[in-house]
């Protein structure tokens, strides 16, 4: 049969819950619940202001790189994607993509937004375009489809976005003294700080970075203090966590190189060797950990992407535009090296490690119980399944090896790590195939049927342990 607009049946109400537990689990301890979001890269300019998005392309196509290498794989003309064609062509093109995106996340999430969003229940193709772009642009008109009427769509109840230490966070400020029920909180994310690799852009950053403190930056230790400074800046204004892109964790012993000799090649703009810039990376980190422990904070660390694979298109569209892989970077001994020397002093902060690499899981699973030390529950997090790995398959490995390997009653849960505020059905997502996996384990007969103790485990895993490990509160915000 032709590929047809006729209703999405596959997306009935028990859309990927295949017995009768697992529907109980879903609909009645899952649904429902509130979505505290703790990493996204959403704008906060926009959520501050309530923009109200022109048409679907803005909202939906411009940012998203998963829909822009699906395009390009598709032969769909850059023109199309990131060029200079009208919205209405960048939409057509993207609808005339998504049949033959069957089997990717990419045909899951595209009608789960249409459906959850604008209430279309069809498929999208080529063919019904121009009828899904009109009746789409038509809703985004109405007050509940700005930046915080979609949030509330969705339940959102904390966003937290991903800000550079030099960030003035005055739109979370102004934000805050809202009377929303939607808290935005900040996160700070220093990989400017010791991205050292680029010396000409680096020096530029710390310029940037000590014009902001007003502190002058020729040194590690002024560096620190310029960083401790920016710390408690966010602090004051509800930030409490921290992440770090990175290809790996890194360890040295103290005497492997000199910190203040390498910030001095630095400064003379001298490229540094691999191991010299690793050695930095590890130093500055280090030094960050330990104030973030003093300040109670969760630090976050997003591991194992191959980033920026494609220099020609690099040059062109810049970074974050699709040209990024899974890495096979050495994960464990590092890693572990790393958090047992913040352990050695108790300066080890409540952490959670997010994984790129599917073969990596067993490993991040089996170092999250090195470190936990019963002061909290689930202190030392395994997180979701992140980028290449938020999906189906991601989701249902990540889960498995948490289960074998530790606590999943302990997980706290999904985020979207998105730049669309149309992604939020993600949650949805996950939550479905976390209450399949449940269900499936009892019609097996491997776990009991106890449908309240059940259900108060997915509710802890889709809400409340988040609720519960993450200190957000509008009285954390001091100014």
């Amino acid at each position: 049969m032709p590929y047809s607009s006729t209703k999405a049946s596959f997306l009935s109400d028990d859309f990927l819950l295949h017995n009768e537990y697992a529907k109980t689990l879903y609909h009645q301890y899952a649904k429902d619940l509130p979505i505290i979001d703790y990493h996204n890269h959403l704008p906060p300019a926009e959520i501050n202001a309530n923009k109200s998005f022109e048409n679907i392309s803005k909202v939906w196509l411009a940012g998203d790189h998963y829909k822009w290498r699906a395009m390009r794989t598709f032969g769909i003309n850059e023109k199309f994607i990131t060029g200079d064609a009208s919205d209405a062509e960048k939409f057509t093109n993207w609808a005339k993509t998504v049949p033959f995106t069957l089997r990717n996340p990419l045909y899951h999430w595209t009608h789960l937004e249409l459906k959850r969003y604008f209430g279309f229940d069809e498929l999208l193709s080529e063919a019904n375009a121009s009828e899904v772009y009109q009746h789409c642009n038509s809703l985004l008109q109405q007050d509940s489809f700005s930046t915080r009427g979609l949030l509330k769509q969705m339940k959102v109840e904390v966003v937290c976005s991903t800000d550079d230490p030099i960030d003035s966070l005055d739109q979370h400020v102004s934000f805050h003294k809202k009377d929303s029920e939607l808290g935005m909180y900040p996160a700070f994310r220093p990989d400017k700080a010791y991205g050292v690799e680029n010396p000409t852009f680096y020096l530029n950053y710390l310029n940037q970075l000590g014009g902001t403190t007003g502190i002058e930056i020729n040194s590690f230790e002024k560096l620190v203090e310029a960083l401790s400074e920016r710390i408690d800046y966010f602090h004051e204004r509800g930030c409490r966590l921290s992440d770090h892109g990175l290809e790996q964790l890194y360890f040295f012993e103290e005497n492997d190189f000199s910190i203040d000799s390498i910030f001095k090649q630095v400064q003379s703009g001298k490229t540094l060797s691999t191991q010299e810039v690793n050695f930095f990376k590890y130093t500055t980190l280090l030094a960050l950990c330990k104030m973030y422990h003093a300040k109670g904070w969760v630090q976050q660390f997003h591991l194992g992407a191959l980033r920026n694979t494609n220099e020609r298109s690099l040059q062109i569209l810049g970074p974050d535009t699709g040209f990024d892989s899974i890495g096979d970077f050495s994960q464990a001994k590092a890693m572990g090296a790393f958090f047992n020397k913040l352990n050695l002093d108790d300066q080890l902060t409540k952490t959670a490690i997010y994984n790129n690499n599917p073969g990596d899981n067993e490993i991040f699973a089996t170092m999250i119980g090195n470190f936990n030390d019963g002061s909290i529950k689930g202190k030392i997090q395994f997180g979701s399944g992140w980028w290449y790995l938020d999906q189906k398959d991601g989701m249902e490995k990540q889960l498995n090896a948490l289960s074998n390997m530790g606590l999943v009653s302990c997980f706290i849960g999904m985020l979207t790590d998105s730049r669309s505020f149309l992604s939020f059905p993600r949650h949805e997502y996950f939550r479905r195939i976390l209450c399949n996996l449940f269900g499936q384990d009892v019609a097996n007969g491997e776990l009991p049927w106890d449908e309240k103790w059940l259900g108060g485990i997915i509710s802890d895993i889709c809400y409340n342990n988040a609720k519960q490990y993450f200190d957000f509160s509008p009285n954390n915000i001091q100014v």
